[in-house]
């Protein structure tokens, strides 16, 4: 049993935590490069918040150019338990409209110019991908997300593509015909990441628009998507608040806290001293 520290990833609209107690601003460094922005760090309602905007202050930060790998380290070095991710999405269903919060719990990575991993050659690790989030965590988010009084869609699909553009119609229609209920630009590698780094990942996706895929309809224009996410962010805020209240006192252990147990792969005497170092935060458990 051990106390939570909550990582918060804060997407497009969502800059700061109200309410945090005791606020304090940190620069972390990571071998991995510089992270988005300094960690703000204070609790809420008792359990330890650390804060990170993911596009860093004022939004200065491209999808494509977010090193989502210091971002997870930096959160894993800070003593974080699990990362909450709270993203700005296009919708790809009628039932999805602006405003719905949905819980995804699922992902198609067609992101193409990312780092994708901590590990390489020199330390090979494959972790599994099948369930990319953590139940426990999501279940929280939704219910919080509830309370607070966003439409809520528990499950979902999230598409990641590469941007900074918006889809092609073509493009839109394709994810559609996939199967996929929302579009993003910065889930991937996000998850992946957190998973190398033991870390139960949730992602709260915030619906702006309807992609281009409807007939008839207007293209995606930032002015509308800026405008909805100010709403969005207003609720996000409002979630947070919620979940800090309805935590547990004490955190479980999750199976995801030891998942590389069971995906190092390079024998001892072939790994990278060199890598091993940089790998100290997220992975020192179980280098030794």
């Amino acid at each position: 049993m051990s106390e939570w520290t909550i990582g918060v990833i804060g997407g497009s609209g969502l800059y700061a935590i109200d309410g945090l107690e005791d606020a304090q601003s940190i620069r972390v460094d990571s071998p991995f490069g510089e992270a988005s922005d300094d960690l703000v760090i204070g609790t809420l309602h008792g359990h330890r918040f650390v804060f990170l905007p993911r596009h860093g202050k004022g939004h200065r930060i491209s999808p494509t150019d977010v090193n989502a790998r210091a971002n997870i380290d930096v959160l894993k070095r800070a003593g974080c338990t699990d990362v909450l991710a709270i993203s700005a999405i296009g919708s790809l269903r009628e039932d999805l409209p602006p405003g719905s919060f949905v819980i995804a719990d699922q992902f198609i990575d067609r992101t193409v110019n990312r780092i994708k991993s901590f590990f390489g050659t020199g330390m090979v690790a494959h972790v599994s991908m099948a369930d990319p989030v953590c139940p426990r965590l999501s279940a929280m988010a939704a219910a919080a997300a509830e309370a607070a009084g966003a439409p809520v869609h528990r499950g979902g699909t999230y598409l990641a593509m590469e941007g900074p553009q918006f889809s092609s119609r073509a493009e839109s229609h394709m994810y559609r015909a996939w199967g996929c209920d929302v579009i993003g630009m910065t889930a991937m590698p996000e998850a992946k990441l957190a998973r190398e780094a033991e870390l139960p990942y949730a992602l709260i996706g915030m619906v702006t628009d309807y992609d281009c895929w409807r007939e008839g309809e207007a293209h995606v224009e930032v002015e509308a998507v800026i405008a909805q996410m100010q709403a969005n962010a207003t609720l996000a805020r409002a979630t947070l608040l919620q979940l800090a209240a309805s935590l547990p006192s004490t955190r479980s252990a999750s199976p995801i806290d030891t998942c590389l147990d069971f995906a190092l792969i390079t024998a001892p005497e072939a790994r990278d001293p060199a890598l091993l170092a940089k790998l100290e935060a997220v992975a020192g458990r179980v280098l030794g």
